[in-house]
């Protein structure tokens, strides 16, 4: 498994994921991130947008079926899953203690929107939670 040090959007990813979130607002949003790794960079090529089924301002969980049908899609689309995103509506794009938990088993990285600030944050698992850049370009 690779560890990107770096993740890459373009602008129009970064807007409709934030559309995405505002839409889902009050709950958070959710969405499978796949792309390609190269020379530690993770580059989004495509977004899976997913239903939280817990219909929560405070917590997210996507659907095994949701999950079976992401890891598909981007089989077919000969494409990674490169990134798990999720906004958190009402507070700081900072990964929460469940977020840390559900990162020390997928290892990729957590994008996080907060709806509050406006703002976007990356992050990944290494021995521990280690934010990295997040580009738009």
């Amino acid at each position: 498994m690779i560890t990107p040090k770096e993740i890459v959007f373009t602008p129009i990813q970064i807007k409709v994921l934030t559309e995405h979130s505002k839409k889902n607002s009050p709950d958070e949003s959710c969405a499978i991130l796949f792309g390609k790794t190269e020379n530690d960079i993770a580059t989004i090529k495509d977004i899976f947008f997913a239903e939280n089924i817990e219909k929560s301002p405070v917590n997210f969980t996507i659907s095994n079926d949701e999950l079976i049908s992401a890891y598909s899609q981007a089989e077919k689309k000969n494409l990674d899953v490169s990134g798990i995103f999720h906004s958190h509506p009402a507070s700081a794009p900072y990964p929460s203690s469940t977020d840390k938990k559900y990162m020390e088993i997928n290892p990729v990285p957590w994008v996080i929107f907060s709806n509050m600030e406006e703002k976007f944050m990356a992050y990944i698992y290494n021995s521990g939670i280690l934010q990295i850049p997040l580009k738009i370009s």
